[in-house]
């Protein structure tokens, strides 16, 4: 066998880790609290989320 096998749900948690990491405060672990390292994530996904809903959609109306 040649190459290698892609896991496509493999995909899906690496692009999730890309997305928090291009928050500086989830960088590394400067939290002291988890509820605070939870709420930093909830507001990374949130302003993710914000991005794809106010980009505009091409020829959709």
């Amino acid at each position: 066998m040649r190459g290698f096998v892609v896991l496509p749900k493999r995909w899906i948690v690496e692009r999730l880790f890309a997305h928090l990491m291009r928050s500086r405060r989830l960088v590394r672990d400067f939290e002291r609290c988890t509820t605070s390292a939870e709420a930093m994530i909830y507001w990374s996904m949130t302003g993710l989320m914000t991005r794809r809903l106010a980009r505009p959609h091409g020829g959709r109306a």
